[in-house]
């Protein structure tokens, strides 16, 4: 099953990002989507490769909209980052890495969920955030400077972090206020 592609243009605004490789958490790429279509947001799945069919832990499929070579962070108004192994996977490609650092460093909305804040550490965006992840992750986040809360969702400032999949009602209401708070 691949998710329906982008929400009505019934909205002004740029797409939001949607970094995704194999073994992605499917509930944590789907029920944001859904959420996002919505609230009338568009988005694009980028992978490492354009047109490229992934497969979720659980069987779900997408289709990648675009290759991290042919975007850049101006392109768009927020980064999603689900998780799953995702993005242990895209922490290892420098272009991802860069994507996201370019997201950070623009202060504009980025929502990482369960072991996305992995690609947040690869991109030295961390320190001295206040963050929440899946429990395995705690020690990797603590060590590269952030602050670790155990809450559903955790927001500083532009960063949103979530732990599971059981936050992700919280975590879509972060994300979609931040959304319609932002040009």
């Amino acid at each position: 099953m691949n998710t329906a592609r982008k929400a009505e243009k019934n909205r002004n605004h740029k797409p939001v990002a949607v970094v995704v490789a194999d073994d992605f958490e499917d509930s944590e790429l789907l029920v944001p989507l859904e959420r996002l279509e919505g609230a009338g947001f568009s988005y694009e799945l980028v992978g490492v490769e354009s047109g490229k069919t992934l497969t979720g832990k659980k069987g779900q499929q997408v289709v990648t909209d675009k290759a991290i070579d042919e975007v850049a962070s101006g392109d768009y108004r927020a980064l999603l980052i689900p998780g799953g192994y995702s993005p242990d996977q895209l922490r290892t490609n420098e272009k991802m890495v860069s994507f996201v650092r370019d997201f950070c460093d623009a202060d504009k909305p980025v929502a990482a969920i369960c072991h996305g804040p992995q690609l947040l550490i690869e991109a030295e965006a961390v320190k001295g955030k206040n963050m929440t992840s899946w429990l395995s992750v705690k020690t990797d986040l603590v060590n590269a400077g952030a602050l670790w809360v155990d809450k559903a969702v955790v927001e500083d400032g532009s960063l949103i972090t979530s732990r599971k999949p059981d936050d992700l009602e919280a975590f879509c209401s972060v994300l979609i206020a931040q959304l319609e708070s932002v040009n």
